[in-house]
C-alpha cells in the first residue's frame, strides 16, 4: 500500500559533514531554523556523527549549547542525531555507564531520535545504547550499516534488521554511506525488509556514486517510509539527493510527502548563500559535488577517497592512489569484510596505504588494524582466517565476547579526573571523556573568552563560531 513519505533533512549534519567536513558554525544556521521548523520535516539531523568534534576542535563551539540553541529555535520539528553504538561519538569503545549517561543527556538537550549504528553490524555494540535510549523514552532507530561483499547480501541485512527490531528498535535504517545500494537492489531489499520487519524502514544514500535519486524512488515504490535528503545548495557530491527534488517528484503521487516547496525555498536561498560562502573561503572543494562511480568499484565513502589522497601526499606518494584503491579490497577480505564507515574505513585505509607505500604487505600494521583483525571492535561480518589472524596479532589472545565486557565502569573516574577549573555543566565531562586531547584546549579558551550565544539569537559584536 502506498503512503506519504516523510523527509529527514541531513542538511544542518550529515551534508555539511560529507562536504565540507562538518565546518558549519552554528551562527551560519541560526537565521534560517525558524523557517526549518514551519517546514513539517518527519525529523532534522542535527547532531552527533562528527559534529561534536569539530566543535571543540575548530569552531570554538560548545556542542551541548549549540543541541540546546537549535532545540530552542525548532520547537516543533523532532531533532535527530547519530551515535555510533559503544564508540558514541568518540573512537574507541565506553564503558556501559558512560554511554547510558551520554543518551540520557543527549535527549534531556533536546534530541528525539537516535540514530544508532554499529561499523561491523555486531549488534552486541548496540544493546547498550538501545536499552538507554529506550528508557529516556526516545524514538531509538537502529541502522544497518549497507555494504557489498561476498557475505552481505538481503538475506544478511535481514536477519539483522530482524535482531534489531526484537531488541527494540523503532525503526530502522539502511544506512548506505558509500552511495553503493542499486535501484535494483533498493527494491529487493526494502521489500524483503517491509515483509519481515513491522517497524517503519529509512533509506539514507550518499551520491558519491550517482545512485542516490534513483534509489531512494525505487526504495519508496517498494515501501521505504522515511528518506533522507540534503537541501539542494548542499546536496549531491559526498552528500545527498536534493529534498526539493525529491518532494517534487513525489508530488501529485500517493507518496507526496506533502511538503511545500514556496516554504522549502526559503530555506533554499539561505543555504545557496552559505554554499558561496564556503566555494569562496575554499571550505567547499568543487570536486566533492560531482559523480565519483569509482567508490562502486573499491567501496569507498567519500570522506575516506579524501583521507587517503591525504596520508598519500604526506608520504610523497600521490601517485601511489590507484594502488591503493586496488589494495582497499584485499585488505577488506583479510579482515572479515567490515563495513567501510567510521573508524572501519579509516583502519582499513590506513593499512591499505601501509602495504602500498612499505612494497610489502602487512610489513607494517598499525595499532588500530591489529584490534580490528583480534577482535577489539567487535565480530567481523565474516570469519577471519586463523593463520592470518595469528600473523597480524601473534601470541595476543582473540577477542570473542562483546569488547565492552572487558572494560569497568569508568563514568566516576571521568568526574574524578575532571579539571574543576573548567567544569560549567555536567556535559562537560561526557565531551572530556570522549575526546581527551581535545577538550582541555577548548574548555580553556571557553574560559577566557565567555561567547556569544545565548539561546536566541547570536551575539553580533562578538562573533563566536569562525568557519
Amino acid at each position: 500500500m502506498a503512503q506519504q513519505v516523510k523527509i529527514c533533512e541531513t542538511v544542518l549534519r550529515d551534508a555539511h559533514q560529507s562536504l565540507i567536513a562538518t565546518r558549519m558554525s552554528l551562527e551560519d544556521m541560526l537565521p534560517i531554523l525558524p523557517a526549518m521548523d514551519e517546514v513539517g520535516y518527519f525529523s532534522c539531523e542535527v547532531w552527533g556523527g562528527a559534529t561534536f568534534d569539530s566543535c571543540i576542535r575548530f569552531l570554538d563551539e560548545d556542542p551541548w549549547e549549540r543541541l540546546r540553541v537549535i532545540r530552542k529555535n525548532m520547537p516543533n520539528t523532532k531533532l535527530q542525531m547519530l551515535f555510533r553504538g559503544q564508540n558514541m561519538l568518540g573512537y574507541r569503545h565506553y564503558a556501559d555507564d558512560v554511554v547510558e549517561y551520554f543518551v540520557q543527556k543527549s535527549v534531556d538537550n533536546g534530541i528525539d531520535i537516535i540514530r544508532i549504528f554499529d561499523a561491523l553490524n555486531d549488534i552486541r555494540n548496540l544493546e547498550t545504547a538501545i536499552k538507554a535510549t529506550k528508557k529516556e523514552k526516545a524514538h531509538m532507530q537502529a541502522a544497518i550499516s549497507y555494504t557489498t561483499s561476498p557475505v552481505h547480501n538481503v538475506d544478511y541485512f535481514v536477519n539483522y534488521a530482524k535482531q534489531l527490531e526484537n531488541a527494540g528498535a523503532d525503526s530502522i535504517c539502511i544506512k548506505d554511506m558509500a552511495g553503493l545500494i542499486s535501484p535494483t537492489v533498493a527494491t529487493q531489499l526494502v521489500s524483503a525488509l517491509k515483509s519481515a520487519v513491522k517497524i517503519p524502514i529509512d533509506l539514507h544514500s550518499h551520491y558519491t556514486s550517482g545512485l542516490a535519486s534513483m534509489s531512494l524512488l525505487k526504495g519508496i515504490e517498494a515501501g521505504v517510509d522515511i528518506i533522507d535528503t540534503a537541501m539542494s545548495p548542499l546536496a549531491l557530491g559526498t552528500s545527498h539527493a536534493a529534498t526539493e527534488s525529491m518532494v517534487a517528484a513525489l508530488q501529485g503521487t500517493p507518496y507526496d510527502t506533502g511538503l511545500d516547496l514556496k516554504k522549502l525555498n526559503v530555506v533554499r536561498e539561505h543555504f545557496a548563500k552559505l554554499r558561496q560562502k564556503y566555494l569562496d573561503n575554499g571550505l567547499l572543494n568543487p570536486k566533492v559535488m560531482g559523480v565519483d562511480a569509482n567508490t562502486l568499484l573499491y567501496q569507498v565513502p567519500g570522506g575516506m577517497l579524501s583521507n587517503l589522497v591525504s596520508q598519500l601526499k604526506q608520504a610523497g606518494k600521490e601517485d601511489q592512489l590507484d594502488a591503493v584503491l586496488n589494495e582497499v579490497p584485499n585488505v577488506r577480505k583479510d579482515s572479515g569484510y567490515p563495513p567501510l564507515v567510521t573508524p572501519t574505513s579509516q583502519i582499513v585505509g590506513t593499512q591499505a596505504v601501509f602495504n602500498v607505500i612499505m612494497g610489502e604487505r602487512y610489513k607494517m600494521v598499525t595499532k588500530e588494524f591489529r584490534g580490528l583483525v583480534r577482535g577489539e571492535y567487535g565480530k567481523t561480518p565474516a570469519p577471519i582466517d586463523p593463520q592470518f589472524r595469528k600473523q597480524i596479532i601473534g601470541d595476543e589472545e582473540p577477542i570473542d565476547c562483546r569488547p565492552a565486557d572487558l572494560l569497568e565502569p569508568e563514568l566516576e573516574k571521568f568526574r574524578e579526573e575532571f579539571p574543576p577549573e573548567y567544569l560549567e555543566q555536567e556535559e562537560d565531562i561526557l565531551t572530556m571523556a570522549q575526546f581527551p586531547q581535545v577538550a582541555p584546549k577548548f574548555f580553556e579558551k571557553r574560559k577566557n573568552k565567555k561567547y556569544g550565544v545565548d539561546g536566541e539569537h547570536a551575539n553580533k559584536e562578538n562573533k563566536v563560531h569562525p568557519v
